[in-house]
């Protein structure tokens, strides 16, 4: 099929199917831990509140660290410094299941789980090994971008799901010991693919990442988009516990997932057209304008499944954003340490996504679920003045035509 030629040529490229396939089996826990945690910590403790507190105690730390942790595998090498990063990582979640089992007092459970912030950014990892293999060729890159965004998206999928089978079916630490045990064998996996490892550079010379022009105004949009995410994910629990379908909010989440990882497969098939700078602001645009689509469907018609339904739309607006996000953090990134400026996106993302669950809960908490999903549109909003603003500044600091 023709749609898949750029795909079939991504991975004839030597090394790209073993890299990938480690991969895949690291990335799968992400979508798993904070809801094995969750339900985990909740269902022998009785208490959400904890849980809650325990996870965005995991979620702050990982801000925190992720940079530092990628600017050491942008120095050392992905080999040398993930794989014990991983392992300092797996502890931590070891502890967090043994303090839970064995009735541990509550700051060990927040110890223990901040101990995984360690946990290398294999997204990161991957596209820089994409990065290395496809050097001047944007449109390969771009092929590549979007396959790795659809795979977070598949990823986050299906993660919640297992992780929610395990817990439910086996026992409450089983979704956490399942995600450890993917986690450090993916690792290994990935990091034993040596021949793909882009080569390390120790002393890199240039700005950090943060400090680049175009930089600090693309990760004020990540914060804005991870507020999107956030507030979404919150809102739409909160809608399906109102209506009284409680158990169905983790397949409507998953229907949103899904309209974003098919997006994001078509997209890296197109050869989208003009700078990633100008498509940004469009697809950004096209994010906020799908966005009142739950809203809509939440406020005329308090139907959930019509509710999954905008979610599945609006979607397929994330993939796209997030891919040609990614595509302006490599092009503004300098060289050498492609690792620590995507982890940087990742890490706003993260911020915005705290920031979104706390408002969107709020709003939940103080007018409905319904007001709550005026609360993405907002962010979205917020996103695209950034991104214009952004453009804005980038042709104004370009010389005049004589």
């Amino acid at each position: 099929m023709p749609h898949l030629a750029p795909y079939q040529r991504l991975f004839r490229l030597p090394g790209a199917r073993a890299f990938t396939a480690g991969n895949l089996i690291a990335r799968l826990p992400m979508g798993m831990f904070s809801v094995s945690a969750v339900v985990m910590i909740a269902g022998t403790r009785g208490s959400y509140a904890l849980a809650g507190a325990v996870t965005a105690t995991g979620l702050a730390a990982t801000a925190v660290v992720a940079p530092w942790t990628a600017r050491l595998v942008d120095r050392h090498g992905q080999a040398r410094v993930a794989l014990p990063a991983t392992l300092i990582a797996v502890l931590g979640s070891l502890a967090l299941l043994l303090c839970v089992r064995h009735d541990a007092p509550d700051w060990t459970l927040f110890a223990s789980y901040a101990a995984t912030a360690t946990t290398p950014n294999i997204g990161g990892m991957s596209r820089a090994r994409w990065a290395h293999l496809l050097p001047g060729d944007a449109e390969g890159l771009h092929t590549a971008n979007s396959f790795e965004q659809a795979a977070d998206e598949l990823c986050f999928m299906l993660g919640p799901v297992l992780a929610a089978l395990l817990c439910g079916a086996l026992f409450p630490e089983a979704g956490t010991l399942v995600g450890a045990v993917l986690l450090l064998t993916g690792m290994v996996l990935f990091t034993s693919r040596r021949a793909t490892e882009p080569p390390v550079r120790r002393h890199i010379p240039g700005k950090p990442p943060l400090r680049a022009p175009g930089m600090p105004s693309l990760l004020a949009v990540c914060l804005a988009m991870g507020g999107v995410f956030g507030a979404t994910e919150v809102v739409t629990l909160a809608f399906a516990d109102a209506t009284g379908h409680r158990t169905a909010a983790g397949a409507v989440l998953a229907l949103q997932a899904a309209g974003s990882c098919a997006a994001g497969l078509l997209y890296g098939a197109a050869r989208p057209a003009g700078p990633a700078a100008g498509r940004l602001a469009w697809c950004v645009a096209a994010m906020t304008a799908l966005l009142t689509l739950p809203l809509l469907a939440a406020a005329l018609t308090g139907s959930l499944p019509l509710l999954a339904a905008a979610l599945l739309v609006a979607g397929m607006a994330t993939a796209p954003t997030m891919v040609t996000t990614m595509t302006l953090v490599q092009q503004r990134t300098p060289e050498g340490r492609l690792n620590e400026g995507m982890t940087l996106a990742v890490t706003g993302l993260l911020g915005g996504i705290a920031g979104g669950s706390a408002l969107g809960g709020w709003t939940v908490e103080h007018a409905s679920a319904t007001a709550g999903y005026a609360v993405p549109v907002a962010a979205a909003a917020l996103a695209l003045a950034l991104a214009l603003t952004g453009v804005s500044n980038r042709f104004a600091n370009q010389p005049m035509p004589h």
